[in-house]
């Protein structure tokens, strides 16, 4: 297996908006990022994933770019943005950047031209299609609820929207859209970033002719995912912007690829197919959703959890490479989720740390987790800002007959704005995120939930994430060994042997409150030499039967 920089490093993504204000206006920005860098140093992290930072309307939070080759006011200007740059690299730290051009903001130029008439220089940059029988051109629903189609009043026909109306979908059709995308990506390699991370990348391309999606139940609008995740060109498009760009550079490439499977997964990160090194896939995060998707609640089964990470570690296992997470910015926050964030919230986060971090692939550390923030419950719907959840519930509840505290418990639950309440950094007013007023509210647990508590206390999350990241530096085998999994159909242990050059790695979490009895199983061949990691002290025990404690994870090394 190749070793390179981008398989051994420790990614920390940043959600701009909600990390640190330097001026007070009550919106992260990109000089409170470079306050903070030190810190993030002094956690170990190696690469920096910023989340969107262009010049945008705000609709989808930065999602929804109006031009590729500016900063949003919110954040700053271009020359913070160089600062910023320059300090991190003179760190010793890479910065990724968001790329998002599966669509772009309605406000951005190209599209202000296509919208004017059906013989404007732009129009085929976007995807229109005329109206069908009085209405859409298809029975598409959009991810933010309603349909997927737009009217535009002065051509007489539809854009096609996967997300909000104000994020046209770009018509990767077009050889002209693509060239110009290329050269905005090179434009930004150019001033020194070290690679992207793409959003809904594998959305680019559509099936021809745009057919109605499947509707026994005669739903107004459903999903027409099939249609668009994975399309006859994706690869086709992405080996045509490796061609052109990626290869021109030594960086590092992230796909977000909702709906990917671990063959199709292969396809996107083989290291001779020439598209991307890693995707974001969203399988081991559905496994706690209903039949109707993310807000139909249901409890983790553990086993699925297990089926789910062995399928992906034993596929890409020599054949592409895994980017490993549990939390991001459209995640509610992964110790309120498969953890306990009252009781058992330090120990559960660094279980749940464990767990991820001794994987093969590239860990990647949502701002906060490394603190243990948890979900946040607003009581008032008017304190959620994001637009997936104020529409589901305006669908709901205020246009349909869903019950408020169920549906409200859904977003509790599953909201992506429980990742987005602001970075709680000491026990100040607004948790010292900002002097002004925040954004989005704080979450009241911030006097004791905090980077300056958690710094201080050497016994901390922070720090035991620390040791996790300093680890992984230390024993090649964490970044580059195979993975076995052991005793699958445990209802409360996820344990694992990892194996390189003949050393072993024994893994074992407690994914309960409860303790729980462990013992190796008996044709399993391991000699201990040390304890690597734990999340409570040393008991001495032999690491072939012992009780493990609520939610406990020791890692051993030997042969």
């Amino acid at each position: 297996m190749e070793k390179t920089w981008w398989k051994e490093s420790v990614v920390y993504q940043i959600y701009p908006r909600s990390f640190n204000d330097s001026n007070g206006d009550g919106i992260g920005d990109i000089q409170g990022i470079i306050e903070k860098l030190d810190y993030l140093k002094e956690l170990g992290i190696d690469v920096i994933w910023l989340s969107p930072v262009y010049k945008s309307p705000n609709d989808d939070n930065g999602y929804d770019i109006s031009d590729y080759y500016d900063i949003m006011d919110d954040f700053g200007t271009m020359e913070d943005w160089e600062r910023l740059l320059d300090e991190i690299h003179a760190r010793g730290m890479k910065l990724i950047m968001d790329l998002v051009v599966n669509h772009s903001s309605d406000e951005h130029e190209w599209f202000q031209q296509a919208k004017k008439s059906k013989d404007n220089p732009y129009r085929d940059y976007y995807i229109w299609r005329k109206g069908k029988d009085g209405r859409e051109p298809n029975n598409w629903k959009s991810t933010f609820s309603g349909s997927a189609w737009e009217y535009n009043e002065a051509t007489g026909d539809y854009y096609l929207h996967i997300f909000s109306k104000k994020q046209p979908d770009l018509n990767w059709e077009n050889p002209e859209l693509r060239q110009d995308v290329y050269k905005m990506m090179k434009w930004w390699l150019d001033k020194g970033v070290d690679g992207f991370r793409m959003d809904v990348i594998n959305f680019i391309s559509k099936v021809p002719g745009l057919p109605d999606a499947p509707n026994p139940n005669g739903e107004p609008y459903v999903s027409g995912s099939r249609y668009f995740k994975n399309g006859p060109r994706i690869h086709e498009f992405l080996q045509e912007m490796n061609e052109e760009v990626l290869a021109h550079y030594d960086v590092m490439t992230v796909g977000e690829m909702p709906g990917v499977d671990v063959e199709e997964a292969k396809k996107y990160t083989h290291f001779e197919r020439n598209e991307l090194q890693m995707v974001f896939q969203f399988e081991h995060m559905d496994l706690d959703s209903g039949p109707d998707g993310k807000w139909d609640l249901k409890p983790l089964d553990l086993r699925d959890l297990k089926a789910s990470i062995s399928r992906w570690q034993n596929g890409l296992n020599g054949a592409g490479w895994n980017s490993l997470y549990l939390n991001n910015h459209d995640q509610p926050r992964v110790v309120s989720r498969f953890g306990n964030d009252q009781e058992y919230r330090v120990e559960s986060a660094k279980m749940l740390a464990t767990f991820l971090h001794m994987l093969q692939g590239t860990p990647y550390i949502y701002q906060g987790e490394e603190i243990g923030m948890t979900n946040v419950h607003f009581e008032d719907i008017e304190d959620y800002q994001d637009i997936e959840i104020r529409n589901m519930y305006k669908e709901k509840v205020v246009e349909g007959n869903a019950d408020h505290d169920q549906v409200m418990e859904s977003i509790y639950t599953k909201g992506r704005d429980n990742a987005r309440t602001p970075f709680q950094w000491n026990d100040l007013e607004h948790a010292g995120f900002t002097t002004g007023e925040p954004w989005i509210k704080v979450n009241p647990n911030y006097k004791h939930i905090n980077a300056e508590k958690a710094t201080a206390d050497p016994d901390s999350i922070f720090h035991y994430y620390r040791q996790l990241i300093q680890l992984r530096k230390q024993q090649p085998i964490i970044v580059y060994g195979d993975y076995e999994l052991i005793l699958p159909v445990h209802e409360q242990i996820y344990a694992y042997i990892r194996h390189y050059e003949g050393e072993k790695l024994l893994v074992i979490t407690n994914f309960g409150e409860e303790p729980v009895d462990f013992s190796l199983p008996e044709e399993i061949e391991f000699e201990p030499e040390e304890r690597l990691i734990g999340n409570y002290a040393d008991d001495q025990s032999h690491p072939g039967s012992f009780t493990l404690k609520p939610y406990e994870a020791r890692v051993y090394k030997g042969k």
